[in-house]
């Protein structure tokens, strides 16, 4: 059977839909619906790589690290990445499994623990904007940037909050295995969360404490294994203009010229769609031939022409 590739990045509303059911089967049951609709994919010709937010999972485990302290070290948060990688991809590996199974499709589902080389200069590091663990007084947030380093920022009066850098990712260090498995016909779950965030040292690679954007990571690894087609799975079903009010116009095409145009004024909400319509025009600039944005339940008629946005060259 002739497949065609496709990365497929997959929002982690997909993972965690309700904040009150986090336990570990539910977040199976979601991944399980999720799982269903990319073997709708594979039925249809395609060989997917999947990835994958991971913020709600790094936070329970930065949870659990702080409940433990008093008896275990605490994690550094490349390790974390580690951690809900290997478990997230093993949770898509079982249910995809068995979706295609049930489709009578015989493939093999590899999830890859993935690194993504970051710059230490890069700007982010210099104003860290991503909030991650829990919430805690002053006190306690003097305590951890006294005694650990940590960049530390109140949150809209709810308390302290630790805050990494997000940088740019340039290289995904296992580009050339998940090219393999994909020319052998797996489906690959990769660059879970954005991929670890490492940088060089010496002939080798250090873990850096910093949270790499899934979507940014998402496009880097489309272009670097050439395929032609980028799905980004969202919470909603197309990107809209005026999203939210009366005047809220969905948008079902859209070139280059146009998301540009949208975004430089602001349509799309910074710490939401806007990344999501970034990464699109990186993986089209550089070579990608179109970009669709939409709902997992819509993702198959997407790819069709027939449902979400579509940004194109």
């Amino acid at each position: 059977m002739i497949t065609k590739g496709i990365v497929v990045a997959v929002g982690g509303n997909a993972l965690i839909k309700d904040k009150h059911q986090i336990s570990v089967e539910s977040q199976s049951d979601s991944i399980m619906e999720s799982s269903e609709c990319i073997a709708a994919l594979v039925d249809a010709g395609y060989t997917p790589v999947i990835t994958h937010g991971n913020g709600p999972q790094v936070g329970f485990l930065l949870r659990r690290a702080e409940l433990a302290l008093s008896e275990l070290p605490a994690l550094p948060l490349d390790v974390l990445g580690a951690d809900t990688q290997g478990a997230t991809g093993y949770l898509f590996s079982r249910n995809l499994r068995g979706c295609l199974a049930d489709k009578g499709i015989d493939r093999q589902v590899v999830a890859v623990v993935t690194q993504s080389l970051v710059d230490p200069d890069d700007p982010a590091f210099a104003e860290p904007s991503k909030p991650i663990g829990s919430f805690m007084s002053e006190e306690e947030a003097r305590e951890h940037e006294e005694k650990d380093g940590w960049v530390l920022r109140e949150d809209s009066g709810r308390g302290w909050r630790r805050v990494v850098a997000s940088p740019q990712p340039l290289d995904i260090l296992e580009r050339q295995v998940i090219g393999s498995l994909v020319d052998s016909g797996c489906v690959v779950v990769a660059c879970g969360g954005g991929g670890i965030p490492v940088r060089r040292e010496g002939s080798g690679y250090i873990g850096v404490e910093a949270v790499i954007d899934k979507d940014f990571a998402s496009a880097l690894l489309a272009n670097q294994l050439g395929v032609e087609d980028f799905a980004i799975c969202t919470a909603v079903d197309a990107v809209s203009l005026n999203y939210n009010t009366p005047e809220q116009v969905d948008l079902h095409e859209l070139t280059i010229e146009e998301a540009e145009k949208y975004l430089a004024e602001g349509q799309f909400g910074k710490g939401s769609m806007a990344p999501k319509v970034q990464a699109a025009i990186n993986f089209l600039r550089n070579g990608g031939r179109r970009v669709v944005i939409t709902s997992l339940e819509k993702l198959r008629d997407a790819v069709d022409g027939k449902a979400g946005t579509v940004i194109t060259r």
